[in-house]
């Protein structure tokens, strides 16, 4: 089984994909996107992301390299490569995405049933602008960009198989956790 997980930024995507990589070690692996943005903190080429050029996205996308892609921002891309489901696979465990919304409805869509999406919602705009405000890592007007993109990604949430709200974090860990054994 192929698990997607998708929110807007802010919502816990990426706590809920690390909940169940330190809970399930033997049994989930995070496919590594690439993206064109810089490094965050103490992110890692290779760790969070593989960080490249845009002209080396782009020549990765004239080599069909990627399974899916997406221009998130003028100029800024990510994309998930088609080794990085072979390498999983290969080592024997289910592979985890950790994408945007559109990234993820398009992986749903080339994938189908191979896959179980999951759309991590946060409880209001305002607790998501909280969240963004206190990361500390983005600026003012990144965040209004984020909030207006998370306002349309909210409407796409019908399009995935199970909605966890990340209201209260134990009790999305308990849904995120029955999802996995239910499946």
């Amino acid at each position: 089984m192929i698990y997607i997980f998708c929110a807007p930024s802010g919502s816990g995507k990426s706590t809920m994909v690390q909940h169940l990589l330190n809970n399930y070690p033997n049994l989930f692996e995070l496919s590594i996107s690439c993206t064109t943005r810089e490094p965050r903190g103490q992110e890692v080429h290779g760790r969070e992301y593989y960080f490249i050029t845009p002209d080396e996205f782009k020549a990765r996308i004239e080599n069909n390299d990627f399974i899916e892609y997406e221009q998130v921002y003028e100029g800024l891309y990510y994309g998930t490569l088609k080794q990085e489901i072979k390498r999983i696979e290969q080592a024997g465990r289910q592979v985890l995405f950790d994408v945007d919304v559109k990234g993820g409805i398009n992986l749903k869509r080339i994938l189908g049933d191979r896959a179980t999406s999951i759309f991590i919602c946060p409880p209001s705009i305002e607790e998501l602008r909280r969240r963004l405000e206190g990361r500390g890592d983005t600026s003012p007007e990144m965040i209004e960009k984020r909030l207006a993109k998370a306002e349309t990604e909210l409407a796409d949430m019908k399009y995935f198989d199970r909605v966890v709200i990340n209201d209260d974090l134990q009790h999305a860990f308990e849904q995120l956790d029955a999802i996995v054994k239910g499946e």
